[in-house]
């Protein structure tokens, strides 16, 4: 579990194609005194686990699954990524929580200027944005950011000047796929909504389960 508070950003120092999937190395300014095998750590909001690492870096493997769904298929050998270990759960949850597991992508439409701050707007596929409302938490290449708006095609975020320096988004330009990873706690409740006999909430079935 995260946070999509970011820590550092890491490059790709190179990638092997493995059957079926991909083994990426990295190197960040991560310690290595601190890393372990097995660990997770989010890359670009994608959950992987640690393989091997080193002073230098650490490796961690992609499934084809990953492959398909994220934009990590599509990186290239010096491409910036953005990098969160697991959280500890004495940790602060300054962020919202996140599980590293992607819904979809978006395409970055528009990249503008408002004082100090930046707008990005992004297209995104319908059932993506079906689970965003305004004011609501969504994890964009694994930062935690609020949704500003959420239209028929699109939602939009306001991006601070220190995310902006701290992670990759300063470096996106229109065109530019991302991952999205929609809140987790919405998307229990769509389930628990949509669940049962398909009529939605109703009194009968806030009762059964102990709201009334």
């Amino acid at each position: 579990m995260f946070t999509g508070l970011i820590e550092t950003t890491g490059t790709l120092a190179r990638c092997d194609r493995t059957p079926g999937g991909m083994r990426l190395f990295l190197s960040s300014s991560l310690p290595a005194a601190e890393l372990s095998m097995g660990e997770s750590i989010a890359v670009d909001g994608v959950c992987l686990t640690v393989t091997s690492f080193s002073e230098k870096g650490f490796s961690v493997d992609v499934s084809p699954e990953s492959l398909a769904a994220t934009t990590l298929g599509a990186k290239k050998t010096g491409a910036r990524v953005n990098l969160e270990r697991a959280m500890k759960l004495s940790d602060r949850l300054g962020g919202h929580l996140v599980s590293g597991h992607v819904d979809g992508q978006a395409v970055l439409q528009s990249a503008r200027r408002t004082g100090e701050f930046t707008r990005l707007e992004f297209s995104a596929p319908r059932n993506v944005l079906a689970l965003m409302i305004v004011k609501g938490s969504v994890a964009v290449d694994g930062i935690s950011l609020t949704i500003n708006t959420v239209e028929s095609g699109s939602f939009s975020v306001m991006i601070i000047p220190h995310t902006l320096a701290h992670t990759t988004l300063g470096e996106r330009s229109p065109g530019d796929r991302v991952n999205i990873e929609n809140d987790l706690i919405g998307k229990y409740v769509e389930k628990f909504v949509r669940s049962g006999s398909g009529a939605g909430v109703t009194r009968e079935l806030l009762e059964k389960h102990n709201f009334l």
